[in-house]
């Protein structure tokens, strides 16, 4: 009878493994799926942010080319 509640507490021990192996699989995919949706949103960001650096330097010239003009015409 020992030997049943042996197997019967192995059992229960295995079911509880495989459970939390089942859990651990799943917070795995969702954790793969916020990394994918972070990367993605990161790449979004990185291209704003590459847009915004390039309008940034487009007004710098802009504004040295108008204080060209300025000097220019105060000679």
């Amino acid at each position: 009878m020992e030997n049943q509640t042996a197997l019967e507490k192995l059992d229960q021990k295995i079911d509880y493994i495989l459970q939390k192996c089942e859990d651990l699989k799943n917070d795995n995919e969702v954790l793969r799926n916020e990394v994918v949706r972070l990367k993605a949103e990161k790449e979004i960001k990185d291209a704003e942010i590459e847009k915004l650096m390039d309008e940034n330097s487009m007004k710098d010239l802009e504004i040295e080319e108008i204080v060209n003009k300025i000097e220019n015409i105060l000679g």
